[in-house]
């Protein structure tokens, strides 16, 4: 009798501490690098904008930057979409991502799902660079653009003085 009570005090222990590590797991966690689309090196953004599941909240302060120049984004559990900007001049200014330079709304949001960055991971296409530039790329600079899972890498621009001009028009 004395074994019985000792197992199923064991097993009742196992229980409670599986349901309370469901319980207090509440966000996931993704790396983040932005790198630049011509040249593959890694940018250290003056601030993330962040959006989850097509809602347009900006959630600046779910992501901090590690050491490398890498990011690490926290997420809600909850969030299947993701949306991200990397800004500069001291958040002033958004850089255009190379997956949307081609679209005439070149702020134009593109979402990403969320399960597939943690499984496999994503690499946002670069339209950023023509084929022979990419070919020149070092190898230091074509490993950093490879997504391992948990990560998003994506590739980023400055503006341009036109459509700088363009937007300081717009604003007015």
């Amino acid at each position: 009798m004395q074994r019985w009570i000792t197992r199923t005090f064991i097993l009742f222990l196992c229980v409670v501490a599986l349901t309370a590590s469901l319980y207090a797991q509440t966000e996931r966690t993704i790396t983040v690098r932005m790198l630049d689309g011509r040249t593959g090196k890694l940018i250290a953004a003056s601030n993330y904008q962040v959006r989850i599941d097509h809602n347009q909240t900006v959630h600046v302060n779910w992501v901090t930057q590690n050491e490398d120049g890498s990011s690490k984004l926290t997420l809600p559990l909850k969030a299947s979409l993701l949306s991200i900007q990397g800004t500069y001049d001291s958040a002033e200014q958004i850089y255009l991502s190379c997956d949307t330079t081609g679209d005439k709304n070149k702020q134009g949001d593109h979402w990403y799902d969320v399960a597939t960055i943690l499984s496999t991971g994503v690499a946002a296409p670069n339209s950023c660079i023509k084929f022979h530039e990419a070919a020149k790329l070092s190898m230091d600079a074509k490993q950093r653009m490879v997504a391992k899972p948990g990560e998003f890498v994506f590739f980023v621009r400055k503006r341009n003085m036109f459509e700088q001009a363009q937007e300081d028009f717009t604003d007015r």
